[in-house]
């Protein structure tokens, strides 16, 4: 790593537009790095400072942008669990979808790949992917998904890792499962320096007992995702009463705590001396929740979670550390959350499971200044049913875009950047050249899909219901 680079990583509010440094030597051939995966909960671009959000200080990922790489047009799905679904294993929707709340237990995640690979692995935060029904809503259904403990990874600290009804606060006095264990001394901390406390610690154990062994953490934050509560270092969350109160008004101080969180692995990173030797990609599950506001300079911006507008579906993508040559680039590629699995595998050296299809491409020649071979087309296939509480989000919805333009699966067309609230579509035959262009190869993307899985009636909890 450079002495420009280095610099970056302690200067915490240098600018995202800050000048590039010159190219570094490519990453020893054959050399596997370690690899954090941060993925935050419910925070769309517009609530962070280097993608020109102004309403909330995020200096830690800005100063990730500024010695990394930053992606422009990179997206998710609308809600956490499909987005989760696509980044723990490499496949739109419409391929593996079974219910909201629910990894299908036959699937194989990036953990058990990385496993296999040779690599130790730890998850902490959010798995809400086993039993998410409580017991009124389809009973017959319960007890269903991936348990933490199947799912590929050495060491799980959870919280939401078994059935609904019992996942108590994820923020103050949270309820969290260690490798199966229920935590018994939470009164009084916050979910969130826990996970991370966490993190820490495994990275610092396995350093020192297995240097040459690379380890892989996972880190599905809870935050920004409602209850908004007051977070520690605030007066209210100093006040009883007040700290388990949810108010959007705390939404800020959630963005703010965020950042310090990713803040302190990067630190513990320094520390342990093995920055360079890591590759850390940050993302999110889905826009800002749609109750939340941020300003980008006078622009006020309102969150889209749950839409499949760019409210709910652009989201932040930053990496840096091993296999980044170039301080402060910003990529114009089109990401979608599938790729961060492809990503993830091709820097571990790692493949996937024989005969199973992989929608994402690795993104890893970007970072190293490469051309690569971005997608010109993504496609959303998002159906949150069956889930309790999920019909009020939307039913099918089915989309493919480019960067530019959206083609939704009952033909309407919209020139995004031109209408970002998608409120007026262009009208078949009516567009420009190039949106006639763009409708037809979105509509070839669109019709690889089967017909009877463009279908409101399609049941994707077949599988699981009694025959």
């Amino acid at each position: 790593m450079s002495i420009r680079r280095r610099d970056f990583l302690r200067l915490a509010a240098v600018s995202a537009a800050a000048a590039c440094s010159a190219p570094e030597p490519a990453p020893e051939p054959g050399k596997r790095p370690n690899v954090v995966f941060i993925l935050a909960d419910d925070l769309g671009y517009e609530a962070v400072g280097c993608y020109g959000g102004t309403s909330w200080k995020t200096p830690n990922l800005d100063a990730l942008a500024a010695s990394g790489v930053r992606f422009d047009h990179a997206y998710a799905q609308p809600l956490c669990t499909p987005t989760r679904l696509q980044v723990m294993t490499g496949q739109y929707n419409y391929r593996n979808w079974r219910a909201f709340g629910i990894l299908d237990p036959s699937e194989t995640t990036f953990g058990h790949t990385l496993q296999q690979a040779g690599y130790k692995t730890c998850i902490s935060g959010k798995w809400q992917l086993w039993s998410y029904n409580p017991p009124d809503f389809e009973p017959e259904f319960r007890g269903i998904g991936t348990k933490p403990e199947d799912a590929g990874f050495d060491d799980w600290f959870l919280w939401h890792s078994y059935h609904t009804e019992d996942k108590g606060s994820r923020y103050p006095d949270p309820v969290i499962y260690d490798n199966g264990e229920l935590v018994e001394d939470t009164e009084g901390k916050y979910g969130p320096d826990l996970y991370v406390d966490h993190i820490n610690q495994f990275m610092e154990s396995h350093v020192a007992d297995e240097p040459e062994q690379p380890f892989f953490v996972y880190y599905p934050m809870a935050l920004t995702h409602g209850p908004f509560n007051p977070t520690p270092g605030t007066d209210a969350y100093a006040d009883p009463e007040e700290r388990l109160r949810s108010d959007e008004k705390y939404f800020g101080d959630m963005v703010e705590y965020c950042d310090k969180s990713v803040g302190r692995i990067v630190d513990k990173l320094d520390e342990l001396g093995i920055r360079e030797d890591t590759l850390l990609v940050f993302f999110t599950d889905n826009g800002s929740p749609w109750t939340t506001y941020s300003m980008m300079g006078d622009k006020r911006v309102q969150g889209g979670k749950g839409l499949t507008t760019d409210a709910g579906t652009r989201v932040p993508l930053i990496a840096d550390g091993w296999g980044v040559t170039e301080s402060g680039r910003v990529v114009d590629d089109l990401i979608d959350s599938t790729d961060i699995y492809s990503t993830i595998l091709d820097a571990a050296g790692a493949t996937p499971p024989a005969g199973k299809t992989i929608d994402g491409r690795s993104f890893l020649p970007q970072l190293r200044g490469e051309a690569g071979s971005a997608k010109d087309v993504v496609i959303v296939w998002h159906d949150p049913r069956p889930g309790t509480g999920k019909e009020r989000w939307t039913a099918l919805e089915l989309f493919a875009r480019d960067k530019r333009f959206k083609l939704y699966d009952d033909g309407r067309l919209y020139d995004v950047p031109a209408d970002i609230l998608e409120e007026n579509p262009i009208a078949e035959g009516q567009g420009s050249a190039e949106a006639e262009a763009a409708r037809a190869q979105l509509r070839a993307a669109l019709d690889e899909i089967p017909e009877y899985k463009r279908e409101p009636e399609w049941d994707p909890y077949a599988p699981f219901r009694p025959a």
